[in-house]
């Protein structure tokens, strides 16, 4: 199944709607209120395909986020390319705890934006960056749960793109705290919730055969593929989970493919062929059987920190 969240023309307030073809079958539910509900996400589109609350073309829909309110944001660094480029690029290496655990950072629930929306720059950034990443979507509440349990846990996947103000984030992560800043001001999610069934045939390594690519402007940038995940999303969630509960909507991030970012593009290639992104850039982040994701760069709301 595939689930979408939009904007409906009939009361102009947020629905769940399961993708059928080139519809969405409407529900007058949230996708959250669906996910925290009782009821499974494969009875909600029994219901959805014999008595939708609405019908609308794709095309002309208004689409926002999956969960565009989630009750937490994790993002995991469970790429190993990404890490060993971004290691390089900022000067260290690799920390032996990442081969030990995963590791993950709390990031903004508050900053979810749609699949189409403009991101706006990050307020006293000059080197702004995308993430090519993918995420779960928690499905009902766990807590401790062993890697093997853990799959059952995941209502979905989406595609995820994490924007990096990576001289802010440089600078406050030297005082062993964050990202914070350099990660506070966008997270794009979508188009589509996808459950894992209909993933299934994709299985491989410790995730799926999915290409991922990004472009800037429509050169291409990064290439990645799903399945070069060092960590899997089930030890994910049982490392995200031990000592306290998931949450049903609760978003994990993997972190970003390898080459998935102009910071590790840029130590990979050298030079200046891939600038930092300036308002007016249009990034597209494609993830195949997740969607599209297609952004404008806008300027800041604020062109610099003012602190007092």
């Amino acid at each position: 199944m595939r689930w979408a969240s939009h904007i409906s023309g009939k009361d102009g307030q947020e629905h769940a709607a399961l993708v059928e073809a080139d519809n969405l079958l409407s529900v007058e539910e949230t996708l959250l209120e669906l996910l925290q509900s009782d009821g499974t996400l494969g009875a909600h589109a029994a219901r959805a395909r014999s008595n939708p609350w609405d019908v609308v073309p794709l095309g002309g829909a208004s689409l926002v986020a999956p969960v565009p309110r989630p009750p937490s944001v994790r993002d995991f660094m469970a790429f190993e390319q990404h890490l060993v480029n971004c290691s390089a690029a900022m000067g260290t290496s690799v920390p032996p705890v990442w081969y030990d655990q995963p590791v993950f950072y709390f990031t903004n629930p508050a900053a979810i934006t749609g699949p189409y929306d403009d991101v706006p720059m990050a307020p006293g950034t000059a080197q702004y960056d995308y993430e090519l990443e993918v995420a779960a979507v928690i499905g009902r509440p766990g807590s401790d749960l062993a890697p093997a349990d853990a799959e059952a846990y995941i209502a979905g996947y989406v595609l995820f793109c994490d924007w990096s103000a990576r001289d802010l984030q440089s600078k406050e992560m030297t005082i062993g705290l964050g990202p914070a800043k350099g990660k506070d001001t966008a997270t794009s999610l979508g188009p589509f919730l996808v459950t894992p069934d209909e993933l299934e045939a994709r299985r491989s390594g410790k995730g799926y055969d999915v290409a991922m690519t990004a472009s800037v402007n429509g050169t291409t940038y990064s290439q990645g593929n799903w399945r070069d995940l060092f960590w899997s999303f089930e030890q994910m969630l049982a490392y995200a989970s031990r000592g306290t509960e998931l949450q049903a909507g609760d978003v994990i991030g993997s972190g970003t493919v390898g080459t998935g970012c102009i910071l590790e593009l840029s130590q990979v290639h050298g030079g200046d062929r891939f600038p930092w992104l300036q308002p007016g850039d249009r990034v597209e982040l494609d993830g195949g059987p997740l969607g599209r994701i297609s952004a404008q760069v806008s300027p800041s709301a604020a062109d610099r920190l003012a602190l007092s």
